[in-house]
C-alpha cells in the first residue's frame, strides 16, 4: 500500500492530529517535537530523535535535470529520497518510476498528490504532503486513502461448472463495507483472477455480511494493490487486500480476520477469445460472481455461456510480483 507521509516544520498540533486522524504513516517534524507526537497517537516520526532520521534514513535530492535523476537512484541504495521538481514534476517522476526507483514525491496539494499517485498507472510508493490548512490536509488524506486506482476487467464466457468434493475455503472478513458490484479479484492463476462478489445482498436465509468476501480455497491468488498478489491462505488481520468493483474501480481494504473452513468446492471453468480460465468456490448459493453490467451471479445458477468479469494478466509472478517470464499455469 503507497503510504503517506505529512511534513510539519514548524511544530503545528491541530495538523499533527489531522495527520494522525486522517490515517498517515509518518510525520516529518522539527527536531525535539518526536515526543510530542508520540503523546497524541502512535506514528512514525522523522526528526533527529525519531523513527526516521534525516540524512540517514531520509535525503532530499532537488531533481532539475537528468543527471540528478542518476543520483536519486544512487541515494536510493542507502535511503528513502525525497524529490522535489521545482520546474517539471511529472516528467521526473515518471523517469524515476520507469528506472525502478522508490521514492517520495514531495507535493503541497492533493491535486499534486493525484498526480504523483497515477504516475505511469503505478505511481510513488511514498507521498509527502506539506499543507497548512488542517481540514484540507484531512480531506486530501481521506481521499488518497480511498484511491487504489482502476484495474481493467474483460468479459469471460462460462463453459463448465464442476463439483469437486470438499477442501478449505477461505472467507475474508475486511475492515470495510462493500457496495453491490464490490469484490475481490481471485483465481486459480494469477493470469486470470475472478471478480467474487462481496456478500452485500440479504436472502431469506441469511444476513448480509457487506464486509466479507467469500473467496475460494487456500491456494488461491487474490490482487492486494501495488500490483502484487498473495496467496488466500497467507493473509491475516492487518494486511490488506485490493476491493475492486464491476467497472474496474479500485480500493485498499484492510483484512479484519480469515475464516478457513472445510466445505464442498465447485471448479469453474471459463473462456476469454480461446484462452481456458478457472478458479475454485464454495459450492453454496450464497457465492456469487459478478455480471459485466455489476450484478451479482449465485454460483448455483452459472451455466455455460453465463457471463463474469475477469482481470487478465500477460506475466508471470514471483513472490507475488509480476515478473518477464514465461510460465504456464493448469
Amino acid at each position: 500500500m503507497r503510504q503517506l507521509w505529512v511534513k510539519v516544520d514548524p511544530w503545528n498540533k491541530e495538523l499533527v492530529t489531522s495527520a494522525l486522524e486522517g490515517g498517515a504513516d509518518a510525520v516529518w517534524v522539527p527536531d525535539g517535537c518526536s515526543d510530542k507526537v508520540k503523546a497524541l497517537g502512535k506514528i512514525t516520526t522523522i526528526c533527529a530523535e525519531g523513527d526516521l532520521q534525516p540524512e540517514r534514513d531520509v535525503v532530499r535530492c532537488t531533481v532539475e535535470g537528468r543527471q540528478d535523476e542518476d543520483r536519486v537512484l544512487e541515494l536510493g541504495r542507502k535511503a528513502l529520497v525525497v524529490v522535489e521538481c521545482p520546474d517539471w514534476t511529472v516528467i521526473p517522476l515518471e523517469n524515476l518510476v520507469a528506472r525502478g526507483a522508490a521514492v517520495v514525491a514531495k507535493v503541497s496539494g492533493l491535486e499534486e498528490a493525484r498526480t504523483a499517485a497515477g504516475i505511469l498507472e503505478k505511481g510513488v510508493e511514498r507521498i509527502l504532503l506539506e499543507m497548512d490548512d488542517p481540514v484540507g490536509l484531512k480531506h486530501a488524506l481521506a481521499v488518497l486513502r480511498e484511491t487504489g486506482g482502476r484495474v481493467e476487467l474483460v468479459q469471460a464466457s462460462v463453459v463448465a461448472v464442476s463439483a469437486l468434493g470438499m477442501g478449505d475455503r477461505v472467507c475474508v472478513d475486511t475492515c470495510t463495507c462493500m457496495s453491490p458490484g464490490q469484490g475481490m479479484l481471485v483465481g486459480n492463476s494469477s493470469q486470470a483472477l475472478f471478480l467474487i462478489h462481496a456478500e452485500s445482498l440479504e436472502n431469506p436465509y441469511v444476513a448480509a455480511r457487506p464486509f466479507r468476501v467469500n473467496a475460494g480455497p487456500v491456494h488461491a491468488y487474490t490482487r492486494v494493490g501495488a500490483g502484487r498478489t498473495r496467496y488466500l491462505s497467507e493473509l491475516k488481520a492487518g494486511d490488506t487486500v485490493l476491493i475492486v468493483d464491476h467497472e474496474g474501480k479500485a480500493n485498499q481494504a484492510v483484512v479484519g480476520r480469515l475464516k478457513i473452513e472445510r466445505r464442498p468446492l465447485l471448479l469453474v471453468e471459463a473462456e476469454i477469445e480461446g484462452r481456458r480460465v478457472a478458479t475454485i468456490v464454495q459450492n453454496a448459493e450464497t457465492i456469487r460472481f459478478t455480471a459485466p453490467d455489476g450484478q451479482a451471479v449465485s454460483v448455483v445458477e452459472l451455466e455455460p455461456g453465463s457471463q463474469v468479469l475477469v482481470a487478465l494478466e500477460a506475466g508471470a509472478r514471483h513472490f507475488g510480483h509480476a515478473i518477464e517470464e514465461s510460465i504456464t499455469e493448469k
